[in-house]
C-alpha cells in the first residue's frame, strides 16, 4: 500500500496554520449507503451561490460529481490531471470543464467533459442533486458541481491528453480521520479554510477538497457551509 499523499504540489503562503477538526467528528455514524447520500441531497435542495457575486461573467463551468454503489458501499470517481497540462499537473479533480456554446446547459456541460475525459457512456449518469457553485480565484469562473449516480462501477478510460490516472475512491475511506486535513492561509489579508484529504498516492485539496467536505457534510448532516 503506498503512503497517504501524493505528487501534488502545494502553494502554501507564508501564513498558514492547521485548521480543525472535519465537520463530521463525532457525528452518529461514518458509515453511509448512496440512499442515504440521495436522500440528503434531495432533502436539501437546490445548491447556492458561495461568496460573493461578481458583476458580470462569461466564464461558466461545470463539474459531474459521478457517484456509485460497489461492494455495499457508495464511491466517488477523480481524475489525476495530466502532467502534460498547462496548469494545475498532478491535481486532483472531478471531471468538467467550461460551458460551450452547443452545449444545452450545465448538466449537458458536465456530461461531455465527462465523456471527453474519462469516456463515461453520457447515457449513465443519473442527476441526484447539486453542490453550491462558486467563482474560482485566478480565472473567476463560475463553476456548478452537479452530482450524479451510476449504475455500478463504470468502465472508463482516461483521456491521454488530460487524465493521468483515475481514482474510485470509497466515501467511507475520506471521512477516516487520518485523511482530513484543515489548513488556515492568509494572504494579502484574506483567511480562508482549506480542505485537504489524503489519500494513498493523492492529495485532493483547494476546491476539489472543499466540493467532497460539503458532499460528505450534506450526507452525514453536518454542513458547515465552508467558503470554496
Amino acid at each position: 500500500m503506498t503512503e497517504r499523499g501524493g505528487p501534488q504540489r502545494i502553494p502554501r503562503p507564508d501564513r498558514w496554520s492547521l485548521g480543525g477538526p472535519p465537520p463530521w467528528e463525532g457525528a452518529s455514524s461514518r458509515s453511509l449507503s448512496l440512499g442515504q447520500v440521495k436522500a440528503a441531497l434531495d432533502a436539501r435542495g437546490p445548491g447556492r451561490l458561495r461568496g460573493a457575486a461578481p458583476a458580470t461573467t462569461n466564464k461558466r463551468s461545470a463539474v459531474l460529481v459521478p457517484l456509485y454503489e460497489h461492494d455495499d458501499e457508495p464511491h466517488v470517481v477523480l481524475t489525476r490531471r495530466s502532467p502534460t497540462m498547462r496548469s494545475h499537473t498532478h491535481e486532483v479533480s472531478f471531471p468538467g470543464g467550461r460551458v460551450d456554446p452547443t452545449d444545452v446547459d450545465e448538466w449537458d456541460t458536465a456530461l461531455r467533459e465527462a465523456h471527453e475525459e474519462v469516456a463515461l457512456d453520457r447515457r449513465l449518469p443519473r442527476r441526484i442533486g447539486e453542490l453550491d457553485s462558486f467563482i474560482t480565484g485566478g480565472s473567476q469562473a463560475y463553476v456548478t458541481p452537479l452530482v450524479a449516480e451510476l449504475p455500478g462501477r463504470p468502465e472508463l478510460t482516461a483521456s491521454e491528453d488530460e487524465v493521468e490516472h483515475i481514482l474510485h475512491v470509497p466515501l467511507g475511506e475520506l471521512l477516516l480521520p487520518e485523511v482530513f486535513r484543515e489548513e488556515i492561509w492568509t494572504r494579502q489579508g484574506v483567511t480562508r479554510r482549506i480542505t485537504f484529504f489524503e489519500l494513498h498516492g493523492d492529495t485532493v485539496w483547494g476546491a476539489t477538497g472543499a466540493m467532497l467536505r460539503q458532499l460528505l457534510a450534506i450526507a452525514t448532516g453536518t454542513d458547515d457551509s465552508l467558503t470554496a
